[in-house]
């Protein structure tokens, strides 16, 4: 295990002289098959893998959930080494941020509405301490999860306007039997509110109904249809339910099939304390 941002330098830096690959995971522990699926992709396609568990205070608001998010490191460890992980990199606040840090990294356009709305800090959280992961990993490949759709908007964004030297790989959204996406975040969800969370994804699958069988061009018409199944006999209210363009976020009124080749469905919602978020991209 690595916890200085100088040990995972010089491990990077070992497995390139010696000729080989690496891949990256950025993670915020809590791990499930979600992030295994994105261990198993960067096994797939590099020589070596590092994994970081890292809870990054930097994106988390003062009324957010940063103390109590699950830190289960002990068991984290033990899934990744069964999960194939040669490395993982689990760094101290401290040693992330030390005394006199005063950087952050502020992204436009794809980081402004949906999440950034909702959570303003988060972005320029996420993609400071991801930059600082990737300088000090140098990986050739980082790979992320299609779930947290925005922040790999984000990430793309950053990556090309500040020429990081890393490729970003997409891996699709892994889900329960029921539907419903995986998330650190679920484990917070009563029994009765983890029954009620299925309707995100019936939401969702409504939505590409309407957009791929009816042929619904009017997105108000799609998002009412949304709200509704999300919202009748449940708990649940709506921060967000849009349809945009997968590449700029630009929320859109009508789907044009002349204009766009696809669209992304993104949606956050609300039940008890917990809230989660979910997505979609439908092919026109």
């Amino acid at each position: 295990m690595l916890t200085t941002i100088d040990e995972l330098r010089n491990w990077s830096n070992e497995q390139h002289a010696a000729g080989l690959t690496v891949g990256f995971v950025p993670t915020m522990g809590a791990l499930h098959e979600g992030h295994l699926s994105l261990v198993k992709a960067a096994n797939e396609r590099c020589d070596k893998t590092v994994v970081s568990v890292f809870v990054n205070p930097a994106q988390f608001a003062p009324n957010e959930d940063f103390h109590k998010y699950p830190r289960p490191l002990e068991n984290d460890l033990k899934v990744l080494k069964s999960a194939g992980a040669p490395e993982v990199f689990v760094p101290s606040v401290a040693e992330m941020y030390p005394d006199g840090f005063d950087a952050s990294v502020h992204i436009g356009g794809v980081s402004q509405p949906f999440e950034g709305q909702f959570r303003p800090v988060h972005f320029s959280g996420v993609a400071t301490v991801v930059l600082k992961l990737f300088n000090a990993g140098q990986a050739d490949i980082a790979f992320f999860g299609q779930k947290d759709y925005q922040q790999v908007c984000v990430v793309r964004k950053m990556v090309s306007d500040l020429n990081v030297p890393v490729k970003i790989a997409v891996c699709p959204i892994v889900r329960e039997p029921d539907g419903l996406a995986m998330s650190s975040r679920n484990r917070y969800l009563s029994a009765e509110h983890r029954r009620q969370a299925v309707v995100l994804s019936r939401s969702l699958a409504e939505a590409e109904r309407l957009i791929s069988v009816k042929k619904e061009q009017k997105v108000k018409n799609i998002v009412a249809a949304m709200t509704k199944t999300i919202c009748t006999d449940t708990d649940f209210t709506v921060d967000y339910a849009a349809v945009a363009d997968p590449e700029t976020l630009r929320e859109l009124d009508i789907i044009d099939p002349l204009k766009h080749s696809a669209v992304v469905i993104l949606l956050a919602a609300k039940i008890g304390t917990t809230r989660l978020i979910d997505n979609a991209v439908i092919e026109l």
